[in-house]
């Protein structure tokens, strides 16, 4: 587990070389050891598909890369405990987006076996990014892999579904993107109203090592 100094106040922290099950399971369990045994002076933390971001109070921790030797341990064997899998969520779906035949057409499918390749896994969160909660899906069946437009969109709205390259993901709101839009959801992945029921994080229906099931509804 390699770090360096991200500016004096934050840690940038390498724990797989590349995307995979191996950097899938010390990324989850980096998040629960941060969550759980949140170190001193730990204001974020922003995990990635093999680093991690640590920032710190400049006030509590005068020099994060003073701490970082100790931290690093600390991590490391955090990286070497079995963690329960995380809870399965499912997402109901809609299959009628505006990209669905073109892309099964590329895939020498039919949209039908499309939707059920796409419906099949189960999925994990390696990371939210992009815009408010938007979840990176990891584990997307190989014969849907497919580029993202070469133009995006000046507007997806909230809930869409899409491909772009080897993942899937949900827009969580309104906005630009260039994924290629097979259907939609009604759940609201993201809802700031969530945070009047408790912490910031349940503004956000996924998180980071969750697992997400697709249900079609027709």
């Amino acid at each position: 587990m390699n770090w360096v100094s991200y500016g004096p106040d934050a840690l940038l922290v390498q724990f797989a070389e590349r995307i995979g099950e191996e950097a899938f399971a010390r990324s989850r369990a980096l998040v629960v050891e941060l969550e759980t045994h949140r170190p001193p002076g730990l204001v974020e933390f922003v995990p990635g598909f093999t680093s991690i971001l640590l920032e710190f109070d400049p006030h509590a921790v005068p020099a994060a890369r003073q701490i970082a030797p100790a931290l690093i341990e600390r991590l490391e064997a955090a990286t070497r405990v079995d963690i329960e899998p995380a809870p399965l969520k499912e997402i109901r779906v809609t299959y009628d987006g505006p990209d669905l035949e073109r892309v099964a057409q590329a895939h020498d499918l039919s949209p039908e076996e499309l939707c059920r390749l796409h419906s099949e896994p189960i999925y994990k969160v390696y990371l939210l990014g992009f815009s408010p909660g938007f979840p990176y899906l990891g584990d997307l069946n190989p014969r849907l892999h497919t580029p993202r437009l070469s133009s995006p969109r000046p507007r997806v709205p909230a809930g869409s579904i899409g491909i772009g390259g080897e993942h899937t993901g949900i827009y969580t709101v309104e906005g630009p993107g260039g994924w290629n839009i097979i259907g939609h959801t009604n759940e609201k992945v993201f809802d700031p109203d969530r945070r009047n029921r408790g912490e910031d994080e349940a503004m956000f229906l996924l998180k980071q090592g969750d697992r997400v099931k697709f249900v079609p509804i027709r």
